[in-house]
């Protein structure tokens, strides 16, 4: 099963694809995005061995972590040239590989440049496999006509979480982290492996030329990566300091703050999964706008907030707000160009530098004010969300608008 793609115009192909084969294919590449998940989820849970193990202050920490962005943003323009010289599903089952191996590697940093070098390979290789895995996610949905992107992020969403529940049980019983992310390693490659066996195997055509090694992202990724960055920005925020917050602001117990926190992930996880239903019936345009409403309304119920059922009501409310926008950007990047692995390397590059900003930026702030301010800052992107989502028209414009069975035979030309 192959496809090649052309400059000139539409996907070209020799081979009919099924409808069985195109739904094989979502839940083949849904699953990757659960195996991506779940090897963040069961790293998050041990970063305080990580850090114990490796001899590391609270800011020596934070300035290792900083490396996985980092090495997420330089590899991730690699990833179309390496899908182009491959193809998809070579490339994506080598990057999934690399990915899920990769989590034993911070478990072993005796030190903190150790710890630093692990963290950027981990970054590097989870940037790259996204790329990929996101891509491969829109060329189905452009098969079967219709919004399944919010959908796959959610099956991150419920990996992650997996992950994060077998890192705490691994944690309770006081395993070593070694141990832990070498069994963990092992069941999510053989896992990956498997679901990429399934996946589209998209092909270069024959006179396309390949992709710069390194480029700036079109100019398209970067309209796009602004609404990106704003749902990234308050994502993030969210998630570091909604237990602050509640601990620090409103007096809350640390059971409760940190239950908020949960909170916030299960509201984006299910949202996620559910939030296809809503693009299909309303569009990307509508469907942001109306979270960014949301999301802005829960930005302004945390900042005003007494009481912490108020303060977790609106972080609900932001996590319901931003959950599907991410998978909409990327899935309007896809279609923006003629490279849609260069465009949602592009999209991812903003998001992942916007998930890297936020919870230092917000710290300073703070600092500087309050938790309160920088909660006002979070409420202002996300209101720009209602004003940049008008970006995405182009994603629904070109989205074929043709059903299930239909599309599942791609277009044939002399």
């Amino acid at each position: 099963m192959g496809r090649t793609r052309n400059r000139e115009g539409p996907t070209v192909s020799d081979v009919v694809y099924t409808p069985a084969e195109v739904r094989r294919a979502r839940y083949a590449v849904a699953a990757v995005f659960a195996v991506h998940g779940a090897v963040t989820g069961s790293f998050a849970t041990r970063v305080p061995w990580i850090q114990d193990h490796a001899s590391v202050s609270a800011g020596q920490l934070g300035f290792a972590l900083a490396f996985t962005a980092f090495g997420a943003s330089c590899s991730m323009p690699l990833a179309a040239r390496v899908s182009h010289r491959f193809g998809s599903r070579t490339a994506l089952r080598a990057l999934i590989v690399m990915w899920t191996l990769s989590l034993v590697l911070p478990a072993l940093a005796p030190n903190l440049y150790t710890l630093c070098l692990a963290m950027f390979v981990y970054g590097a290789s989870a940037g790259m496999a996204d790329v990929v895995m996101n891509a491969l996610g829109v060329e189905v949905e452009n098969l079967l006509g219709k919004s399944i992107m919010s959908g796959l992020h959610g099956m991150w969403s419920a990996g992650a979480l997996i992950g994060s529940a077998g890192g705490t049980l691994a944690a309770h019983l006081g395993a070593d982290a070694r141990v832990h992310f070498a069994l963990a390693a092992a069941c999510l490659t053989v896992l990956g492996v498997l679901a990429c066996q399934w996946v589209l195997d998209v092909q270069a055509g024959a006179d396309e030329e390949p992709p710069p090694r390194f480029a700036l992202p079109p100019k398209s990724a970067l309209l796009i990566g602004t609404v990106g960055f704003c749902a990234v920005f308050a994502e993030g925020a969210s998630l570091d300091w909604s237990a602050v917050y509640l601990k620090d602001r409103l007096d809350s117990s640390a059971g409760l703050a940190a239950a908020c926190t949960t909170g916030f992930m299960l509201t984006m996880a299910v949202a996620r999964i559910v939030g296809d239903a809503v693009v299909n019936r309303f569009g990307s345009v509508r469907t942001v706008r109306l979270g960014g409403v949301l999301a802005a309304g829960g930005g302004l119920l945390i900042v005003l907030a007494e009481h912490p059922a108020v303060a977790m009501a609106g972080f609900a409310l932001m996590g319901l707000g931003i959950a599907v926008v991410v998978p909409l950007c990327f899935a309007a990047a896809g279609r923006s160009g003629p490279n849609p692995s260069q465009a949602i390397a592009g999209v991812a590059t903003i998001t992942y530098t916007s998930g890297l900003v936020a919870p230092s930026l917000l710290g300073g702030v703070a600092q500087a004010t309050s938790l309160m301010v920088s909660f006002v800052l979070v409420t202002v992107l996300a209101g720009g969300l209602v004003a940049f989502a008008g970006v995405l028209r182009a994603g629904d414009r070109d989205r074929p608008k043709v059903s299930p069975a239909a599309a599942a035979v791609p277009e044939r030309r002399p």
